[in-house]
């Protein structure tokens, strides 16, 4: 199964409409972004699903989910990793980390977690290192923060300037054994997203 059809396997088995507020389940099949609330939404089906196909999940992979809403995403990552894997997702907005993880729960995979997010701290650094990082909403510049949690080699899928950004983690090391931090970018398309809060 190539990625293509690993993603559309994952969405069919984690159906958009179970992590939507009961008011636009009737929506779950437009393919546009819905509102979730808290001023929050749930992405657009084919940018997830693009985005899902750019991050290359692999089974047993340790994943962040950077703007987790509604845990959608997250659930949606815990598919691609398997149980072998483990799927941290991160939401700044204690209304809705709470919406995310009981929908979470209900989907029944023990390996994928949605917690709050700590002010002043981007991502999950005590956590990692993340071999994927997949970020739902657009940054100002490339988060350097974020870079530094992948692996060496790993990968983080992140709007930036209304423009998707594919980032690989060098896998190079200093002299001194650790990584160089440096990193591969390529420039995948523009989408829309609402605002990733960084306040460091």
């Amino acid at each position: 199964m190539d990625v293509r059809e690993q993603v559309a396997e994952a969405m069919a088995a984690r159906p958009r409409r179970d992590f939507l507020p009961l008011r636009e389940r009737r929506h779950a099949g437009r393919d546009g972004p819905l509102p979730i609330g808290y001023g929050q939404t749930n992405s657009q089906p084919r940018t997830v699903a693009a985005m899902l196909e750019l991050l290359h999940v692999r089974p047993g992979d340790r994943v962040l989910d950077v703007g987790a809403g509604s845990g959608w995403t997250t659930a949606l990552l815990a598919h691609l990793t398997g149980p072998n894997g483990s799927v941290i997702g991160v939401e700044r907005l204690p209304e809705l980390r709470k919406v995310g993880a009981a929908n979470l729960d209900r989907a029944g995979m023990p390996w994928a977690h949605l917690t709050l997010a700590t002010p002043g701290v981007l991502g999950s650094p005590g956590d990692g290192p993340f071999d994927r990082i997949l970020v739902s909403a657009e940054a100002r510049t490339l988060p350097r923060a974020l870079v530094d949690q992948l692996v060496p080699g790993g990968v983080m899928v992140i709007p930036v300037l209304g423009w998707m950004h594919k980032v690989t983690r060098d896998p190079g090391f200093d002299r001194d054994g650790t990584a160089t931090g440096d990193a591969r970018v390529e420039i995948h398309g523009a989408y829309r997203f609402v605002p990733l809060i960084e306040d460091r």
